[in-house]
């Protein structure tokens, strides 16, 4: 049920938790990327920003949006609360597990990170898009995000082994 209009687009509760969440991580990613680019004039602060107990409030945060239009989704597909409830605790609790692993090797791999921050922004572009009904088939998102993947996996391989010839190495140096 519509919970207002606006400019002749239907809003639900739904559309506005998808407007939201999309808002918020195009946000959060945004501020990441410029930070990224121009560094912090506070290094305290990134410092601090980038805690684990931070790190998994995010993740919990935006696992929560994600998790709230799924509720909403399931309610039509499953009648058991139960089977809903243990679908979020159990994606929260993969998130959590993964999220020490993954964030090493994001670190790790600054091109890794820009891609990651990247995807983040086309997944808020499809959220908002969804919550105005213009719904991005995920089949292309999927294909091209796998596909940048892809890419970024040749280029990190290629990086290795120029990096393993003593030539390449003193002429590009250790951080290229």
């Amino acid at each position: 049920a519509p919970l207002f209009t606006l400019l002749g687009q239907e809003i639900s509760g739904r559309d506005l938790i998808l407007i939201a969440g999309g808002v918020f991580i195009i946000w959060k990613s945004t501020k990441e990327i410029h930070q990224l680019l121009v560094g912090g004039e506070d290094e305290a602060s990134s410092a601090r920003g980038a805690t684990f107990s931070a790190v998994i409030i995010q993740i919990a945060i935006i696992d929560l949006v994600f998790s709230l239009d799924s509720i909403i989704t399931a309610v039509g597909m499953v009648d058991r609360l139960e089977v809903m409830i243990a679908a979020v605790v159990g994606s929260v609790l993969l998130m959590m597990a993964f999220a020490g692993a993954i964030g090493g090797f994001v670190s790790g791999h600054p091109t890794i990170k820009m891609l990651a921050l990247a995807f983040l922004l086309v997944i808020g572009v499809v959220l908002i898009a969804d919550g105005f009904d213009h719904h991005v088939p995920k089949g292309y998102v999927y294909f091209a995000m796998a596909f940048a993947v892809g890419v970024e996996m040749l280029n990190l391989r290629l990086r290795k082994r120029v990096m393993r010839s003593p030539a390449t190495r003193k002429r590009y140096g250790r951080n290229h």
